[in-house]
């Protein structure tokens, strides 16, 4: 019996943020809960692996072609917010009045990292800007080393099209990552953009 319990506890140290004594406490509460729990936990699990794709137009996750922000007619396809994953959106969401669409560009640039330009979805993003008429692009990177400098570099790259470029405010602290910013914070964030 340790033997699968140490596996268990091995495989979610591999979750981000969950070291061992955490790993020991989620596997002993998962050998607690009633079978059927347990087992629906690890069906969720499969299922999203089996079934989660990138939307061929923003790259958030979806089940189909393209997701539902994509595919939802009332937002507004001249504005795009550009984030670094798709969990950014999740937040984002949260806020009251947003109605524009999104642009994930899976990571954020960091070139000591082998992170560069050609390794995210920024030349979709130029595409995007160029073919559909997009008027405002508002990016919400992580406010850190390298949410600023992909929010440069875009800014760099989309300088030629005719589209406003903001970068959302300061309303977050810098080092911090925008998936743990509570709603007020983010949207005072949102509401005081400006102009790159």
């Amino acid at each position: 019996m340790h033997g699968i319990i140490e596996e268990l506890i091995t495989e979610l140290t591999r979750l981000p943020g969950i070291g061992r004594k955490s790993a020991q406490r989620l596997a002993f509460f998962i050998l607690s809960m009633p079978e059927g729990n347990a087992l629906a936990l690890a069906r969720a699990i499969e299922r999203v692996k089996e079934k989660a794709k990138f939307c061929r137009q923003c790259f958030n996750i979806t089940e189909h072609d393209l997701c539902s922000i994509c595919s939802d007619p009332s937002r507004d396809a001249g504005r795009i917010c550009v984030v670094e994953e798709p969990s950014n959106i999740l937040v984002l969401e949260r806020v009251k009045g947003i109605n524009w669409k999104y642009h994930v560009l899976l990571g954020a640039l960091s070139p000591l990292d082998g992170i560069t330009p050609e390794k995210l979805k920024i030349q979709e993003l130029i595409d995007r800007v160029r073919d559909n008429g997009v008027t405002e692009v508002i990016i919400a990177t992580n406010p850190n080393t390298k949410g600023e400098m992909t929010a440069q570099y875009i800014k760099e790259v989309l300088s030629s099209l005719p589209v406003r470029v903001t970068r959302i405010a300061y309303g977050l602290p810098m080092g911090s990552d925008i998936e743990f910013a509570d709603e007020v914070t983010l949207g005072k964030a949102l509401e005081g953009r400006r102009d790159l």
